[in-house]
């Protein structure tokens, strides 16, 4: 369960930033909303989820200079109070010099039952302004599901199946959904 850092005022990104810094190692802190977060270690479910998704987006996107990673912050001009870390992030161009993404092409959040209100609430809407970002994922743990959220005139949804493939014209290709849950018993 994520537990919030007790705080008077909402801290602002840059604030974030500092005051991250002399957390210990050991801890992952995400800001939402102005109020840093302690993120719980995710299960090996979630992790073989999120490992094969950035394995299967890598493979398509690296000839293209572009990397899917684990553990990277988002920010957006949109909000100086948010800078949460999803599961996936995909981005292309040179590496970063810290760990904040402000051009990802792709998120994903592998929903765990603590956090599936937040990834599905506040954490999509936030996402959806980021410019930069043209897909959005929720990915299910429980079942072989996933949401496509993708930019367009307006943002709209599909839903996938295991049988399915997850189609990817900003990665020129495509991942079967059956492979983002290689090794899960469902």
């Amino acid at each position: 369960m994520a537990l919030a850092a007790r705080r008077d005022a909402r801290m602002s990104v840059a604030e974030y930033q500092i005051w991250v810094e002399s957390r210990p190692d050991d801890e992952r802190w995400e800001l939402l909303d102005g109020e840093p977060v302690l993120m719980s270690p995710p299960g090996e479910r979630h992790q073989t989820i999120v490992l094969n998704l950035i394995q299967r987006l890598n493979d398509l996107v690296e000839v293209r200079g572009c990397r899917a990673l684990p553990g990277l912050a988002v920010l957006s001009e949109a909000a100086d109070d948010y800078a949460p870390i999803p599961d996936v992030v995909m981005r292309c161009g040179p590496l970063l010099a810290d760990g904040y993404a402000t051009d990802p092409v792709l998120v994903a959040e592998v929903l765990s039952p603590s956090t599936i209100l937040k990834d599905r609430g506040r954490k999509a809407e936030f996402y959806r302004t980021v410019s930069s970002l043209q897909v959005f994922l929720i990915v299910y743990q429980n079942e072989p599901r996933v949401e496509v959220w993708r930019r367009g005139t307006d943002w709209t949804m599909q839903v996938l199946q295991a049988s399915e493939h997850l189609d990817l014209p900003e990665c020129d290709g495509c991942v079967p959904v059956s492979a983002i849950y290689k090794h899960i018993v469902f």
